[in-house]
């Protein structure tokens, strides 16, 4: 399966998320094992998942990097053994870690940093047909990790703009080819301690989409914003229950990838 005719469907693409990581914030530590990798991801694509999307280091609040080989060593078997079934998107801003993985069969490289991260990522993927998301943070690019910070915006679409402006033009004039790309805006701690300003840009979402001509990925899956509208003593089910409603949102808003942990239903209840 090629993503490229499952952008050109009218129909959402589901992302399911496989985290082979000790720390990723919802689910760390559970699918570091390879078979149980594997397993999940097959669980994912029975619920409806065309990409799995595997990371082998959290970017989330408080975690840590960790070197290109220990992230290898996580992803590598997971790819090569998902490739035949899936489309196979790769979380990960290094381009040792990127190559390896579009050697592997890998079709999407999902990179937090949006090129800023890795001086070689540009040229890999302008050397390759991957597919390149470019997430927008408020992060600097030499330091990914999302921090819980009240960054503060005077109108976060104009700022959301100009950063993909920017990186857009950075990524074209490093040979990327503009059917490559895949835009990324961003959600909680990446946008702001602040949860207000998530639920801000997932209303104004179509205001990106217009303005932008690239597909658009969201992922709201879990996000700590989401807890400002459960109980202090909210459930995992109540908090993908709420991750499916904003995927749908994201969705009537222009979103044409939803990446989600739990993904039971999900795309009956999108499209309807």
């Amino acid at each position: 399966m090629k993503l490229e005719s499952l952008l050109k469907s009218s129909d959402p693409i589901l992302m399911g998320i496989l985290n082979i990581t000790p720390d990723s914030f919802s689910d760390g530590g559970l699918y570091l094992d390879s078979k149980q990798a594997v397993l999940h991801a097959k669980e994912l694509l029975s619920h409806g998942a065309q990409i799995i999307d595997i990371g082998g280091e959290s970017t989330g609040p408080g975690s840590q990097a960790v070197p290109a080989s220990e992230e290898l060593e996580r992803v590598r078997k997971p790819v090569e053994t998902l490739v035949e079934s899936a489309i196979i998107s790769v979380d990960t801003y290094k381009a040792a870690v990127a190559k390896i993985a579009i050697d592997s069969g890998a079709q999407i490289i999902n990179d937090v940093s949006a090129l800023r991260a890795d001086p070689a990522m540009a040229a890999l993927i302008a050397s390759t047909q991957a597919y390149i998301v470019l997430m927008y943070s408020k992060e600097p690019g030499c330091s990914p990790h999302a921090k819980p910070t009240n960054f503060r915006y005077q109108d976060i679409i104009a700022t959301i703009s100009e950063f993909f402006e920017k990186q857009l033009d950075f990524a074209t004039t490093s040979g990327i080819q503009p059917k490559q790309i895949i835009l990324d805006p961003g959600m909680g701690q990446f946008i702001s301690a602040d949860p207000n300003y998530s639920w801000e840009l997932l209303s104004r979402l179509d205001e990106l989409a217009k303005k932008f001509d690239f597909p658009f990925l969201v992922g709201t899956s879990r996000k700590s914003f989401l807890k400002t509208k459960l109980p202090v003593t909210h459930s995992l089910e109540e908090l993908d229950q709420l991750s499916e409603q904003t995927a749908k949102l994201a969705i009537q808003k222009g979103a044409k990838i939803i990446r989600l942990h739990n993904l039971g239903g999900i795309l009956d209840k999108a499209t309807s």
